[in-house]
């Protein structure tokens, strides 16, 4: 392929992208399973659902075929305009057009069957169950100028929300206090205790919220604006256009904490609690309405539940090490803690934003899931008081042509495939629906095993990485005449600011490849979608797996797409060459490998939680510039910036560098620039080109921030500065201090990097050598391998693909060996171990105390699917206990000494399971054994 077809492929992948809001890893697709799996990339699409769309709304409902496949009229239809039926492409069922349509012929066809309307959106005619709502949660543990800028922020964004928008305020300290807005009298508020959990029952008994002010289930009438609640809800949420002064004045009077904090101490802060209670009023009274919750955090958690870290300042919050080493106090039970807080605030349909003002961490980590879950933003900033934050928060309200906010609520996607496809999973911030059909695949990928999600929140830049997976186990049906066409419809339903809810129908066919090898294929690679679908599977494999393997798995991806897709002798490195669609993709890679997403030395849990949420919204141009930054140059024989590489070369004596990370903007001036800056000659006269060059990149930077959103650091620095770590540490080391040459060749004056990282040109030699060599394989060696397995079940093919993949061992053959070896363990959770040798696998069951225990009890097999948190409840003969407990020694999985040390910790693991031994308590058997009153054989 030469540059000048795959500049044609670019641009007409772009213009789908503009048009459709869709990128796809391969635009030709696989026509059958086996050519799929050789693609190492999986087929997978990053749509963006409600980008800003350059067509008018359709003012009706939508045309859409019968049950259960209620795929939505579009281009690719089959229309007999004579007898006014449509075939849908998707189940091939017949269905007659509404009556509406009774016009349409083949010169006049409607707007949702033109060609290029792949892209349509409906207006449809159920109007929203309540208009917008805020809810400002303010944490009030703060210095007085930083709680009096966050003040000010809040007032002035009063005026950017819709009139008849819903705000209501809690705020927290030591305590949780809800404001009553609609008190005219005075100040008034609920306060509730921060030490205590409160379920959504006594928030509103609390409140006095027995009777909600609106039905959700009861829609208003057709065409009118639904009116604003009444009743109890109307005391803690009003209208901005009625109660603007009585909002605003409840906002003015917050004050500092004054709850005393010692000099050793942090404040006390009861983050969960204040987020709990503003989830149960409005789970109360407003479920599946459009509200957003905007948490406004100024440190970590310190009291209650969700707490982080301890009130005492000697106690460090936890960093990335501690939680390698399990060494955290409060970790788990907090994750636990939000995790189901975001659970229920996904069920009601609503929003949770986070807002972090502080040097310190927050518990980012920790409470990821409220924002992840929902659909929301989060904004880390060092204070409230910085630009940074009160732009970025402006920009949430950001408007359309129409004034209506950029944003949606309650928002669901249900993707409808043809029968050569299914879907595998979704990457991004939603939940699942579980919605089974026929369209979900048997493996899973990000949040798989359904068809549908939920995303509560979206805007028109959230994108969405979907994946797929080939149905076909044969090829295409050659009698056709043309290639054949898979088709995906993207149906996202949502509420619309304006007080309807859209319905945004996406519809993508691609072709079918041909028979096997077809070139065609390889041409419709895009590896810009590729590196940031890839790059999503990496980081959701980042949140459960170690660090290295995941790296492993990066570079184990690369090694065999090259292996694939290069031209190349064999074990000849130098012969090796990619087409121009794959060129980059190794450089992705590499910068992939070395960024924020998967290094998170030098980078706080919390900004590694910031990153990775950012990551997951954005679409293709901007996940790129987070993987591989853009560095341009300035200098005095040339004209504006130019493009350089990423690559210590760039930095020259008589240069400034602008580097966009996405999350920084940094202007970098060259040792010398610097030095003639400091002497002012930008100020004199007859310098007016050096101050010229010196301004232009400040335009530039200028022009990168305008749109973007958070808004990213801005940082100016000069060679040998501190702050020129940040560009250093994004270059690639062609120069470090080992060695004095490297990529693209590198002139004398350019800058050295005091690094062990390897450059591109080593890893590109690297992924040559072993792209082109044949894999080694010993027949003599022998590989142990330890999984977790589901007895009498065939695992999912793409657990087990990873780890004995590269053996050469079939997953689909070892999952059913497993399946076997673990008949008689089935329904329980066993470790299974596989000696490979020779691309042969032995299972073996390694059992632990707690399976024997519970198969002990000789319980009916459960569907551990369908049936959560199981009990065991049944007793076992303390004989069975003594038989366990010979089978742990001889297996060394005893710490005891003796039989009756063995045999005690049996008894402790039955007491964690919950069944009984001979008819009472464990506890109490082992009682009566350290008093002598049962006797244990010796063995």
């Amino acid at each position: 392929m030469d540059q000048a077809h795959y500049d044609q492929l670019k641009d007409s992948w772009a213009e789908i992208e503009d048009r459709d809001g869709v990128r796809l890893s391969w635009n030709v697709l696989a026509s059958t399973r086996m050519e799929a799996s050789r693609l190492i990339v999986p087929i997978s699409v990053l749509l963006t659902p409600i980008k800003e769309l350059n067509k008018p709304l359709l003012q009706y409902e939508p045309v859409v075929c019968k049950p259960p496949c209620r795929a939505v009229l579009n281009p690719f239809c089959n229309v007999d305009v004579r007898a006014k039926i449509w075939i849908c492409p998707f189940c091939l069922q017949r269905n007659v057009l509404p009556r509406h349509y009774a016009d349409i012929s083949a010169e006049n066809v409607p707007p949702e069957m033109h060609g290029m309307n792949t892209t349509v959106e409906y207006q449809l005619a159920r109007p929203a169950p309540a208009p917008p709502i805020f809810m400002f949660v303010v944490d009030t543990c703060q210095e007085e100028e930083s709680l009096q800028a966050l003040k000010d922020t809040l007032v002035m964004s009063l005026s950017l929300l819709p009139p008849n928008a819903l705000v209501g305020l809690v705020t927290f300290g030591t305590n949780v206090a809800v404001h009553e807005i609609g008190y005219a009298e005075c100040q008034k508020a609920y306060v509730f205790r921060g030490s205590k959990d409160y379920t959504a029952k006594q928030v509103q008994e609390m409140l006095g919220l027995a009777a909600p002010g609106l039905r959700p289930n009861i829609p208003p009438q057709q065409g009118r604006q639904p009116p604003p609640p009444m009743g109890a809800a109307s005391r803690f949420l009003l209208p901005v256009q009625q109660a603007e002064f009585q909002i605003t004045n409840a906002l003015e009077q917050m004050h500092k904490d004054p709850w005393p904090v010692a000099n050793d101490r942090r404040p006390l802060r009861c983050t969960g609690v204040a987020v709990s209670v503003a989830v149960g009023l409005l789970e109360t009274s407003f479920q599946n309405a459009g509200t957003r919750i905007m948490l406004f955090a100024g440190g970590p958690p310190t009291e209650g539940p969700g707490m982080v870290v301890g009130p005492e300042l000697r106690e460090p919050i936890r960093s990335h090490h501690d939680i390698d080493r399990d060494n955290v106090k409060y970790f788990k039970k907090a994750l636990k803690f939000y995790d189901n807080l975001s659970k229920r605030t996904a069920h009601n349909g609503h929003v949770i934003d986070i807002f972090a003002g502080c040097l310190d961490q927050v518990g980012l980590l920790e409470m990821k899931g409220l924002a992840n879950s929902t659909g929301g933003h989060i904004i880390l900033t060092d204070s409230f008081t910085s630009s940074q934050f009160k732009q970025s928060y402006i920009r949430v309200f950001d408007k359309d042509d129409n004034d209506n906010l950029l944003m949606g609520f309650n928002a669901s996607l249900e993707v409808i495939t043809t029968k050569e496809l299914k879907v595998t999973g979704l990457i991004g911030h939603a939940v699942s629906l579980n919605k089974k059909s026929s369209c979900v695949g048997e493996t899973e990928c990000g949040i798989g095993g359904t068809s549908s999600w939920k995303m509560c929140g979206i805007d028109p830049t959230s994108s969405y990485g979907i994946y797929f997976e080939v149905a076909n186990q044969g090829g295409p049906t050659p009698m056709q005449q043309g290639p054949q066409k898979g088709l995906m419809q993207f149906l996202t339903y949502y509420q619309h600011s304006s007080g309807q809810y859209h319905l945004r129908v996406t519809t993508v066919a691609r072709n079918l490849s041909g028979p096997a090898g077809d070139p065609a294929l390889a041409q419709s690679f895009d590896q810009e979608a590729a590196a940031v679908l890839m790059a999503r599977i990496a980081v959701f494999k980042a949140e459960v797996d170690d660090g290295p393997d995941v790296l492993r798995w990066v570079d184990r991806m690369l090694i065999r797409l090259c292996s694939k897709f290069a031209d190349y002798r064999k074990d000849d490195p130098t012969s090796f060459r990619l087409d121009k669609n794959f060129t980059l993709y190794p450089q992705f890679m590499f910068h992939l490998r070395r960024s924020q997403f998967l290094q998170v030395f030098n980078n706080s849990p919390d900004e590694t939680a910031f990153y990775r949420h950012v990551l997951n919204h954005e679409y293709v141009g901007d996940s790129l510039i987070m993987i591989q930054p853009t560095l341009d140059s300035y200098s005095l024989d040339q004209e504006g910036g130019q493009p350089v590489l990423l690559d210590s070369a760039s930095i020259q004596p008589q240069t400034v560098l602008l580097l966009d990370t996405f999350f920084q903007i940094l202007i970098f001036h060259g040792e010398t620039m610097a030095e003639w800056r400091k002497a002012g000659y930008q100020d004199q006269e007859g310098y007016e080109n050096f101050k010229a060059v010196l301004d232009a990149p400040k335009e530039d930077a200028r022009e990168l921030v305008q749109d973007r959103f958070p808004l990213p650091r801005f940082i100016i620095c000069d060679a040998g500065g501190s702050q020129a770590r940040f560009l250093l540490s994004k270059l690639n080391p062609s120069t470090t201090h080992a060695t004095s040459g490297g990529y693209g060749g590198v002139s004398h004056t350019a800058q050295t990097i005091f690094t062990d990282d390897v450059s591109l040109q080593t890893f590109m030699d690297h992924l040559m050598k072993l792209a082109v060599s044949a894999p080694k394989i010993d027949p003599n060696e022998v590989k142990i391998i330890h999984l977790r397995a589901t007895g009498g079940e065939v695992g999912a093919s793409a657990t087990l693909a990873p780890k004995i993949g590269p053996l050469g061992l079939s997953p689909k053959k070892v999952g059913e060996d497993i399946a076997k070896a673990t008949g008689d363990w089935k329904g329980l959770r066993v470790t299974v171990r596989l000696t490979i040798q020779n691309r042969q696998a032995a299972v073996s069951v390694v059992p632990s105390a707690s399976s024997l225990v519970i198969r002990a009890l000789k319980e009916p097999p459960r569907d551990r699917k369908k049936e959560k948190n199981i009990k065991h409840s049944k007793s076992i003969p303390l004989d069975e206990i003594i038989e366990i407990a010979k089978t742990m020694r001889a297996a060394n999985k005893s710490l005891a000494r003796e039989l009756k040390g063995s045999v005690l910790e049996i008894l402790g693991t039955a007491f964690s399971v919950g069944c009984q031994v001979d008819g009472r308590s464990p506890k109490d058997i082992s009682d009566d054994i350290k008093a002598g009153n049962i006797d244990i054989p010796e063995e």
